[in-house]
């Protein structure tokens, strides 16, 4: 499918959705950008997308508020002229040794799950708006242990992507009848977040992968480019990982 003119969410714009962003300006699609607290950063993302053509809109909300996904999804629609696309990146990543486990901790990783969940959900409903054989195409993104290999320390996290590499699944039975496709994307280490040493990085994460290397932004970039296009894959989580799924948890 030709992306051009069709609007889409992308909600994370830091750091890979940026990336995104940019990615898909490059395709002629029109966009809004979800926030939540990091307005200069969407707005830098932005700019990005102007500087290459595109247009973006920018939209504040919480999306793990019901009533703030439907505002946000409304404007979003209102403003692009209708919703083809959902692309969501947004999720914490937060450590939680077992020693520090509590209800807090789970309610915060659950929050990020219930807020793909409700933006998958309203998102969808606008597509149904639309016509054609598909109607529209929603990308959520996972992570690579978050099936059969959980790591230590971060188990309420891990769990909550679970939880949405299963919503993809679901989600796509739910919505294979209105032409819309669901499908999951499962990055490995990728882009050093700044709390950890360069050294420990390398040591700890990226050389537990089978190919020595972090996940490629640009193959995860082009493979939401892929899934926005596709006719006929839906309820797949693919990883790109650089094969870390193929060793194990590395506790």
């Amino acid at each position: 499918m030709n992306l051009r003119g069709q609007p889409a969410i992308i909600a994370g714009v830091r750091r890979i959705g940026g990336r995104v962003a940019v990615r898909l300006a490059r395709e002629g699609m029109p966009l809004a950008l979800l926030y939540r607290r990091s307005r200069s950063e969407a707005e830098a993302v932005a700019q990005e997308v102007a500087s290459v053509g595109g247009t973006a809109v920018l939209i504040q909300a919480d999306i793990a508020s019901e009533t703030e996904v439907q505002r946000a999804v409304r404007q979003a629609a209102d403003q692009l002229g209708g919703l083809a696309g959902l692309v969501n990146l947004a999720f914490g990543y937060e450590r939680t040794p077992f020693e520090q486990l509590d209800a807090h901790a789970w309610d915060r990783a659950m929050n990020d799950a219930r807020g793909a969940y409700l933006l998958a959900v309203h998102a969808a409903r606008h597509m149904m708006k639309r016509t054609g054989r598909t109607r529209g195409r929603i990308v959520l993104f996972t992570d690579w242990a978050s099936g059969e290999t959980p790591y230590r320390d971060y188990l309420p996290y891990l769990t909550a992507k679970a939880a949405v590499d299963f919503m993809t699944r679901a989600l796509a039975v739910e919505l294979a009848h209105h032409g819309i496709l669901v499908n999951g994307i499962a990055p490995g280490p990728t882009l050093r977040p700044p709390d950890i040493a360069p050294e420990a990085w390398d040591r700890q994460v990226v050389d537990r992968t089978p190919l020595k290397r972090e996940s490629s932004v640009d193959d995860i970039v082009e493979m939401v480019v892929t899934l926005l296009r596709s006719e006929s894959i839906t309820g797949e989580t693919i990883r790109i990982d650089s094969g870390r799924h193929l060793a194990g948890p590395g506790a």
